[in-house]
């Protein structure tokens, strides 16, 4: 698990692999990252859109971005925390993620960038 705080907003992430809907032999090695995104401020913030930057060994690097977190552009309120997860897919079974998050805090309407720590991708297979 893995921890940063940018702009009072803490955001920490926890990875499994997901042996059940990975494919070695097809070079298909599923991981599942949660995500808990806590405002630690006193101001009201809506997360606007997400970039990640994906590094698979072997494959070189990717990038994605796009409108909010699994459909939703979540308002998180002063104290509360905002949880999910999702998956990612890499060839090589081992590689790591980062990115950021762009926030608009609702009273001033100034947007702001989150740092999503890096986080490492480590194929179960490839450890036996």
């Amino acid at each position: 698990m893995v921890s940063k705080t940018t702009s009072q907003i803490q955001v920490t992430v926890h990875t499994e692999y997901d042996a059940k809907n990975s494919f070695p032999l097809d070079f298909r090695h599923t991981f599942r990252y949660y995500i808990i995104i806590e405002n630690k401020g006193q101001e009201k913030v809506k997360l606007l859109r997400r970039r990640w930057q994906i590094f698979d060994v072997g494959f070189g690097q990717s990038f994605v971005e796009g409108e909010g977190v699994i459909g939703l552009q979540p308002i998180i309120e002063p104290g509360q925390v905002f949880k999910y997860f999702s998956n990612v897919v890499l060839q090589s079974g081992i590689g790591n993620m980062t990115g950021q998050y762009l926030f608009v805090n609702i009273n001033s309407n100034e947007t702001f960038e989150v740092e999503i720590p890096k986080f490492s991708l480590f194929s179960e297979i490839l450890n036996n």
